[in-house]
């Protein structure tokens, strides 16, 4: 007699279910991911999901098609802020939900981590709507030490520049650079230059579903206004640096999960962030200080730190795959 292969006791009829789907959200100049992130495409395969490249903007992608949108190589999102969260906000099953992103994309969210006693680095905020004078802004700026002037949406130092305070020239120079950046439109943060990134670097710090995962030290120099040319989206974006694995301290580790308690209070649709980065300098009084924490940064230093890409690939499966999420 012959068996019908459909009824078979191996498959008794039923089709085996088709693996979830993932994008990894990346940017035009990048579209098959970068260096980070790209090894998570196999690892994702191995776990049994099938995740794929897809740019961000790119209109032919039907993103309603996936089970899940991971914001990963999306370096340009910066110059284009709120064209970002609009397409956060109109992707469904993104897990960078679009309300973190709207918070955390807007360097005003520092204001938040202070107000609930997480240090910070002290911020002096010029508005473009105050129209300030050349004067009004000198006047703003410390009268000692180096300081750092940036705008409030940026991205790996873009337009950001290091200046000495009693030095004529540099003075003169950050003048200009804060008029040029509230002259488009763009809030401007005055910070004091900490001296522990010369020495010791910044640690970064980074949490997969709200669980220290890995660490590295980074040793980069500002030394001047840092402007691009605007000819290509992420030229100039990052400095070169220096990586390093780093072992935190209890402190930087429990300044940092303050930070995700703080975005979790701030925005609860985010309920336990899939991932989080959170870079800290020491303070000039030896306390561990948060510079910023990110919940869209694209680099996590997946490669440079042993287990962490199999910890985020395992994270992004437990989200889609049927049996394994919490």
């Amino acid at each position: 007699m012959t068996t019908n292969s459909a009824d078979s006791p191996e498959t008794d009829g039923r089709t085996e279910p088709a693996n979830p789907r993932v994008a990894l959200a990346t940017c035009s100049v990048m579209p098959r991911l970068d260096h980070d992130n790209a090894p998570l495409l196999r690892i994702l395969a191995g776990l049994g999901v099938d995740a794929v490249p897809a740019v961000w903007d790119d209109e032919s992608v039907d993103w309603s098609s996936f089970d899940a949108v991971v914001v990963r190589s999306v370096y340009d999102y910066a110059p284009r802020r709120d064209e970002f969260v609009a397409w956060a906000e109109s992707v469904p099953n993104i897990l960078n939900v679009a309300p973190a992103l709207r918070w955390n994309t807007h360097k005003f969210y520092l204001k938040d981590l202070e107000a609930a006693g997480i240090p910070v680095i002290p911020t002096l905020w010029l508005d473009p709507a105050r129209n300030l004078s050349s004067r009004a802004i000198h006047t703003r700026m410390p009268a000692h030490g180096r300081f750092v002037i940036k705008p409030v949406v940026s991205a790996g130092a873009k337009d950001t520049g290091r200046y000495e305070s009693v030095d004529a020239e540099s003075r003169g120079l950050a003048i200009m650079h804060a008029k040029k950046l509230l002259a488009e439109g763009r809030h401007v943060m005055v910070q004091p230059y900490m001296k522990s990134v010369d020495t010791a670097g910044e640690a970064r710090l980074v949490f997969v579903d709200g669980e220290f995962s890995h660490a590295v030290t980074s040793s980069t120099h500002l030394t001047g206004p840092h402007i691009t040319d605007g000819h290509r989206p992420t030229q100039g974006l990052y400095r070169t640096e220096t990586i390093r694995s780093y072992e935190p301290t209890d402190e930087q580790v429990s300044v940092a999960r303050r930070a995700i308690e703080v975005l979790q209070e701030c925005v609860p649709e985010v309920g336990t962030p899939l991932y989080a980065r959170a870079d800290l300098v020491w303070g000039e009084d030896g306390v561990p200080t948060l510079l910023e924490f990110e919940v869209n940064e694209p680099n996590l230093f997946l490669s440079s730190s042993k287990g962490a890409l199999e910890r985020f690939a395992g994270a992004i499966a437990a989200r889609v795959l049927p049996g394994t999420a919490d």
